[in-house]
């Protein structure tokens, strides 16, 4: 370990955008011990491998990590991500080169396969904190995120709410989900069926769809469930917003769809400009910014012998209509630093 020499205060730059929802985080989140995380006079090397960097989304969580950086003159930070969040082979070689190499100090993952990362940093020495994902292994440190379960449960009751108001008396709701057996996107399906019955909605589990995050498959998902329920569905849930959007668009033009409730998860700016065209209706939003700031934040943290809490909830919001455009001007400011 090497010794902390001084200790500098690091606030994030207005709270991130954040906007939470009673009930939004976990209730097993303390404060975060690392946010005032000390900086080392040597030169450290933190290495952030994510789900994808095709993605809007984890564009974000690369922006945060940068700035960290940036505004850390002793420490690199640098970002890597495979083509597409099916990409595992690619994703892999990434992770046990960083823990094998011996050019890192620090590093953050956002696992594609759990299972997988948490053997390949099995007895790796330098410390690892994990983002957005969280792996279950002594290796990591902390868990930097959302507490998706909870976050997607808000979501649920807010699409139950939209739905009755857009004259729904039945209502029922198909989720589609992401990867089949992704950690992350299970607890997502959770969190929407539990917020769906809770808010006295039916929530068809029988009828879920997977399209592995990815648009393209999420039309496709979308045209079964017109074809099998040919007289309307009141929510569409899905699992991040690139499916969201593409499910509304592939639904356009049915009447039986008209006041369907689309609602995503993540709360990107695309998503945003959707929401505020009428087309996807909601979203739940993370700050992928501020989790891939305070993942490189703690790494340091840690790396200079600070304890770090298990879990360092970044935070949610439902995003709708009336607060879209304050969340997009928020995500294109980050995008242009």
């Amino acid at each position: 370990m090497k010794t902390t020499k001084r200790v500098v205060s690091m606030i994030l730059a207005g709270g991130m955008f954040v906007g939470m929802l009673a009930g939004c985080g976990s209730s097993s989140s303390t404060t975060t011990q690392g946010s005032g995380s000390g900086e080392s006079s040597d030169h450290l090397k933190i290495n952030v491998v994510v789900n994808t960097l095709s993605s809007e989304y984890w564009g974000y969580v690369e922006a945060g990590a940068r700035a960290y950086g940036e505004e850390h003159e002793n420490v690199e930070v640098t970002v890597q991500g495979p083509p597409s969040e099916t990409s595992y082979d690619e994703q892999q070689n990434m992770i046990e080169t960083s823990v094998t190499s011996g050019g890192y100090d620090g590093l953050v993952i956002s696992a594609l396969q759990t299972d997988t990362a948490e053997n390949l940093i099995s007895g790796a020495e330098i410390p690892i904190i994990s983002v957005n994902t969280k792996l279950n292994a002594p290796e990591s440190l902390s868990f930097v995120g959302t507490g998706n379960e909870n976050a997607a449960k808000e979501g649920g009751k807010a699409a139950v709410d939209a739905a009755k108001k857009a004259g729904w008396d039945q209502v029922t709701a198909i989720n589609i989900a992401g990867v089949q057996g992704d950690p992350t996107s299970a607890e997502r399906s959770q969190g929407f069926q539990e917020g769906i019955e809770e808010a006295g909605g039916e929530f068809l589990s029988e009828e879920t769809q997977y399209a592995d995050f990815v648009a393209d498959k999420a039309v496709t998902s979308m045209e079964a469930i017109m074809q099998n329920y040919p007289e309307g569905i009141a929510i569409i849930c899905c699992n991040n917003d690139d499916m969201a959007m593409a499910a509304a668009k592939a639904a356009k033009g049915n009447d039986a769809y008209r006041n369907t409730i689309f609602i995503g998860f993540d709360g990107i700016q695309s998503a945003c400009e959707s929401i505020l065209n009428d087309e996807e209706t909601m979203s739940v939003a993370q700050d992928p910014y501020g989790m891939g700031y305070k993942a490189v934040e703690a790494c340091v943290a840690a790396i200079n012998g600070e304890q770090l809490d298990a879990f360092i909830d970044t935070g949610c919001s439902v995003i709708s209509k009336e607060n879209a455009q304050e969340r997009y001007d928020t995500l294109k400011g980050y995008l242009d630093k």
